[in-house]
């Protein structure tokens, strides 16, 4: 019989990769509601509590940039990585490959 995850371990799980995924989506200016779209998009939906809060620590921490916008009427503040952002987000993403390879083959040594 197979065991259902735990919500909790899984959710602990999620937040480790949600600063990168967050920050992979920022190469381009991108306002909260866009954000949230386009994590959706592949599969990794995140609640607004979540979202904003992280934005505005990843701005207050120098890796954002913001500017509000009312191109299309409604005003909305727009995200986008600066210079430190871009290279926060090179580490980071070096950092998830060099993890990601080795829980591959911890993984598949577990199921050989």
């Amino acid at each position: 019989m197979q065991e259902v995850p735990s919500p909790k371990l899984e959710l602990e799980m999620r937040r480790g990769v949600l600063v990168l995924a967050v920050l992979s989506q920022l190469k381009k200016p991108q306002y909260g509601y866009s954000l949230r779209q386009a994590l959706a998009h592949h599969d990794l939906p995140i609640e607004e509590g979540t979202l904003y809060p992280l934005l505005r620590r990843l701005e207050g921490q120098g890796y954002l940039q913001s500017e509000w916008r009312t191109d299309d009427g409604q005003p909305r503040r727009y995200y986008q990585l600066n210079a430190q952002g871009e290279t926060l987000l090179g580490q980071l993403t070096a950092s998830w490959q060099a993890l990601n390879a080795s829980l591959r083959g911890l993984l598949k040594e577990e199921n050989a």
